[in-house]
């Protein structure tokens, strides 16, 4: 699987870079493994300037901005707060691109209605905000492991489509 996450940034770094554009990322629960990804590639520092890594909730309202009473209302793992939270990374840095991640990676922390492996992702682009929720199996590493690879394909997916008009 990290061959394939390598592909993936090197894949959405060589497309950033012909469109001239830029990523952010806001992680939580892959509490960095995004932003490290994307800079094993040689070069990223043209297209990905920064990722921030608020794994409480207390950081995601001080950096992100994200409204304590959303999180408090529908928990640090949903899609209003991922929203929430890619706009403010977008916000802040002003790329072209954004995505932040938000689960319950395990082995505890889970409930009847978010079970361990539950992972909301979000992106945004110059077309929308998109968000998806998906439950992953497996170990905290491997719950990890597949979101850093679902996000990354699915943000190489927006770019191509955005930019093949």
């Amino acid at each position: 699987m990290r061959n394939y996450i390598a592909e993936l940034s090197k894949d959405l770094g060589s497309m950033l870079l012909s469109c001239g554009a830029t990523v952010t990322v806001a992680e939580s629960c892959t509490g960095g493994g995004l932003a490290s990804a994307i800079t094993e590639i040689d070069g990223s520092s043209k297209w990905f300037g920064v990722g921030f890594v608020t794994y409480s909730d207390l950081f995601k309202h001080k950096l992100l901005k994200v409204p304590t009473r959303l999180i408090q209302e529908e928990g640090s793992v949903s899609e209003a707060v991922v929203r929430s939270m890619v706009e403010g990374a977008v916000n802040l840095t002003s790329a072209e691109y954004g995505l932040a991640v938000s689960g319950i990676a395990g082995p505890t922390g889970g409930r009847a209605n978010k079970p361990v492996g539950t992972v909301w992702f979000a992106w945004k682009s110059a077309e929308g905000t998109d968000a998806k929720r998906l439950v992953f199996s497996g170990d905290r590493g491997m719950v990890r492991a597949q979101a850093i690879e679902f996000s990354l394909k699915q943000l190489l997916h927006i770019v191509k489509r955005s930019n093949t008009v």
